[in-house]
């Protein structure tokens, strides 16, 4: 059996691996268009930045090294141009010597990988502009970075490579202007969680300016200038592109293969495309969304992998099935950590889906061990079944891990109830005797219980106005004084018996805290006594988070609602 895949990296590099532990006998080779194959991307701008030193640690393989482990023919700078499925055949371009020829195939497996995403606007070939998706691209950015000692960068998109550079430019020495046409970075995250990542560029130096984005890219003297889509323009020593990618289905829609309405290839579950004989694994296909069920394209390396995989057991006469990927999948900015899994808000009201969320914040470990850091944690579910649907979680030591036990939450279709019983390992260093993940689950179980019913920081305004209802801070005299939202009345928790009759009669109580637990607390006490009460999700903490971050207020004001 011979069998020809194009594309070296994730999902073709795993596939070949897999298959010759498969299949001993079986011709395998691989034809990557660039210089090398099975590289680390995720790892690309930490060499930029000088997190990784050595060149050679991007490469987890060789073409030497495949020969010599694997027996697998491994052709970099060979470019596959075009498909003949009736001939079970493939054109092919060595990009070195031009030369032309054709290699045939009893199987076929397609990893081209997705394109970086260039706006149909002047300027974007210019030599002060780049994008990153290759080793070469790395290679190009950090010469150019090294050579020329660049001042100022403009990094066009906010997803993951826009952000991890921004990291890695600053860490540099470069001041960076990061433009972004949504009015937040990392889409996946709900918009309120994002707005602890804008206070952490904002923090660290970087000019984020949101809703905005390039209209045209203009040669300067030894800069670019950027025309932005609000009138204003910007001077820059270099621009990086990042505002996405687009799956690369091209050579197999030449061929006559089934791709969707943004070029990815359709396969089967078996990976496997509309041609027999014709597989396709990566960041090229449309697969399904664990989740939603919905058809989706994702672009990461673990849902590539695994599919490399799958589509390796076919061949070998292993049935082997992909269930779907659920956007699992974390970001390191500065010294702090965004990481998401499943549906976020948005996309669970594309499916018209009954859900509510909980927003609650949390130790990294026991608070008495030192070194405990807070995290927001932000789980979205099914009502009432109570199935976890996505999570969110942004903060700084042990967010993956408790990503982690989420995400394996949503893939075994567990419920807030369960979450409850997980049994988490704890010491003091690493956890606390109820896991973040647990409170989680407590605090879901209570909303879907009725012990406690919730209002959002986006209700805040229409209560304001509500001459119905009375906002409570229930927090200590210093943490009210420091800054609390406008028009609340004010009686601490532990004060909070003694003192009820200064509530006004008839009046539904809306109780915040600085995270959630006091107040739920007061709820509970308030309830007791007869007393209608909501609680805050996510506290004042969150609150005033979200609403700094839209109010783009200056420092010292008190924005929208938020008095001093």
């Amino acid at each position: 059996m011979k069998v020809v895949i194009v594309g070296g990296v994730a999902g073709g590099a795993t596939a070949a691996a897999r298959l010759r532990r498969l299949e001993e006998q079986a011709e395998i080779i691989i034809f990557e268009r660039s210089g090398y194959v099975s590289y680390a991307n995720c790892g690309l701008p930490y060499y930029i930045g000088g997190e990784i030193t050595d060149r050679e640690e991007l490469t987890l393989q060789t073409p030497e090294s495949f020969r010599r482990r694997f027996n697998i023919d491994v052709r970099v700078r060979h470019e596959v141009t075009a498909i003949h499925p009736e001939e079970k055949t493939v054109e092919v371009r060595d990009l070195q010597s031009g030369r032309t020829f054709t290699e045939s195939y009893d199987k076929l497996i397609l990893s081209p990988g997705a394109a970086p995403v260039k706006p149909d606007i002047p300027g974007v070939d210019g030599p002060r502009v780049f994008t990153l998706r290759t080793v070469e691209d790395t290679f190009r950015i950090y010469d150019f970075v090294t050579q020329y000692a660049p001042k100022t960068a403009v990094i066009s998109g906010g997803g993951f490579i826009g952000l991890e550079m921004a990291e890695n430019l600053i860490n540099r020495g470069i001041q960076v202007t990061m433009l972004q046409r949504p009015r937040q970075v990392m889409r996946p995250l709900d918009p309120d969680m994002a707005a602890m990542l804008h206070g952490k560029l904002r923090k660290a130096g970087v000019d984020l300016r949101l809703g905005t984005s390039a209209a045209a890219l203009h040669p300067a003297e030894n800069q670019v200038e950027v025309e932005l889509t609000d009138g204003q323009r910007l001077g820059a020593d270099m621009v990086v592109l990042a505002i996405g990618v687009q799956s690369d289905g091209s050579l197999a829609k030449a061929a006559g293969l089934a791709v969707n309405s943004r070029g990815a290839i359709v396969v089967s579950d078996r990976m496997e495309t509309s041609h027999p004989d014709i597989y396709a694994v990566g960041d090229a296909v449309e697969t399904t969304h664990f989740v939603s069920g919905k058809r989706a394209s994702i672009a990461l390396a673990g849902p590539a992998n695994k599919q490399g995989r799958i589509a390796a057991d076919n061949i070998a006469g292993i049935p082997s099935r992909y269930t779907g990927a659920q956007g699992s999948s974390v970001l390191k900015l500065f010294d702090m950590t965004a990481a998401v899994t499943g549906l976020n808000e948005a996309a669970i009201q594309g499916l018209g889906l009954s859900y509510d969320k909980v927003v609650l914040t949390s130790s990294s470990h026991a608070s008495y061990y030192p070194g405990a850091k807070s995290m927001v944690v932000k789980v979205l579910f099914e009502t009432p079944t109570g199935k976890i649907l996505g999570a969110q979680i942004v903060g700084y030591d042990g967010v993956d891990k408790r990503i982690d036990v989420l995400a394996t939450a949503i893939r075994a279709g567990m419920t807030a109830f369960d979450l409850t019983e997980l049994d988490l390992s704890y010491a003091p260093p690493y956890s606390s005797a109820k896991d973040p993940v647990n409170m989680a689950g407590f605090v879901m179980e209570n909303v879907l219980t009725g012990k406690v019913r919730q209002f959002h920081w986006q209700d805040v305004e229409a209560i304001q106005r509500d001459s119905s209802a009375v906002l409570l801070d229930t927090r200590t005299q210093r943490e009210f004084d420091r800054g609390h939202i406008e028009g609340a009345l004010h009686i601490p928790v532990d004060e909070l018996r003694e003192r009820m009759g200064e509530l006004p009669n008839g009046k539904t109580v809306y109780v915040y805290c600085q995270s959630g637990l006091r107040s739920y607390i007061a709820c509970r006490m308030l309830t007791g006594n007869g007393v209608e009460c909501y609680n805050l999700s996510g506290g004042y903490g969150f609150y005033s988070t979200v609403v700094k971050d839209q109010c783009l207020a200056p420092q010292g004001t008190g924005p929208c609602g938020l008095a001093r």
